[in-house]
């Protein structure tokens, strides 16, 4: 289990003295790393997956919780925790990272290098679809009937770009890490959630969030990224409700899936849980439910499920063409039957 919580501090506005006001425009407030939704307004904040931000409505509202639920095997989850981590500390938050497995420490050195801005234009057209030469032989090993088909676009991505992109085949520099103010608790044993609870209540009236310490022209914004496995659906499904925003990820790992040649260019699938609801009835919903993840050589990626086109249909069609065509020349002397 891991917790991490990032803070951010930002100006409230200052009002005027007269009781005529001009009407104008709210202005939110500015924070680094953070942009309004454009559904409802809510202040959001990236996960450092860009994907990850698209299925989810944006990005991760500000003042919200975001549970990844873990399978048996972790190790993809561990990597949504260091691009939220990563994120946070380019951005120049505070965090507050908590975990009952691995030290913290031993996290925080494995976080992504993040990626120049001349480099990252590059990397966001990465996995997406060419345009096709139709002069190149290999370009047409489909079948015929899916070539005047438009390609299907996987890649999911917004049109304004939010967030870092990061190199998970580098690790970020120790210069960058130690700018970052980042709280920790570690606590192995078992029920550690009474200390952990103790530990975050500490920090917060010590650095003065609760309101105890004036501060001028400050506020705090936390968001917490929580992954978590339970091996009773009941009490994941308690911690689910519990929850804003919840998402499932599904490993390849050790099942059938693994060597299904369907699932060859996936590791995992990715189930969306649950959404929030923010100043609006409804949340938003992705434009897809089958989705997939997939971890690259330099990034973590989320795309639509795209399976190959079945192709035993043509083949058992041309296959019955030929032996009809073999047998009608063959018994008859000519190509055509007389019946």
């Amino acid at each position: 289990m891991a917790a991490p919580v990032r803070g951010m501090a930002g100006s409230p506005s200052i009002g005027n003295t007269t009781s005529f006001q001009k009407k104008t425009r709210s202005k939110l407030v500015s924070i680094p790393g953070t942009r309004p939704s454009v559904q409802n307004g809510q202040l959001l904040v990236s996960s450092g997956v860009s994907s990850l931000d698209y299925v989810i409505g944006g990005g991760l509202a500000v003042g919200t919780l975001l549970l990844v639920e873990e399978d048996c095997y972790d190790s993809y989850s561990r990597m949504l925790l260091k691009y939220f981590l990563a994120e946070g500390v380019v951005c120049g938050h505070e965090l507050f990272l908590a975990s009952a497995r691995d030290h913290p420490d031993e996290i925080m050195q494995e976080l992504p290098s993040p990626i120049v801005d001349d480099v990252a234009g590059m990397k966001i057209s990465e996995g997406q679809s060419q345009p096709s030469d139709p002069e190149n032989p290999d370009t047409m090993k489909i079948a015929w009937r899916y070539q005047n088909q438009p390609r299907v676009q996987t890649a999911l991505a917004s049109s304004v770009r939010f967030g870092h992109y990061y190199d998970v085949s580098k690790t970020m520099e120790p210069e960058l890490q130690q700018a970052a103010k980042c709280h920790s608790f570690y606590h192995p044993l078992p029920s550690p959630y009474h200390a952990l609870l103790k530990s975050i209540q500490t920090v917060i009236r010590k650095e003065g969030f609760d309101g105890s310490t004036p501060q001028v022209g400050c506020n705090l914004f936390s968001h917490l990224f929580l992954c978590f496995s339970a091996p009773n659906r009941a009490v994941m499904g308690r911690i689910i409700r519990l929850s804003d925003t919840a998402i499932a990820l599904e490993s390849f790992r050790g099942s059938e899936k693994e060597t299904n040649p369907l699932y060859k260019d996936y590791h995992g699938l990715l189930h969306v849980r649950q959404l929030p609801r923010l100043n609006c009835l409804s949340s938003e919903v992705p434009d897809t439910k089958d989705l997939a993840f997939k971890l690259k050589r330099k990034q973590f990626t989320i795309e639509r499920l795209h399976l190959p086109p079945d192709l035993s249909e043509t083949v058992s069609r041309v296959s019955k063409a030929e032996l009809a065509a073999g047998c009608g020349s063959t018994a008859m002397g000519n190509k055509h039957l007389d019946f």
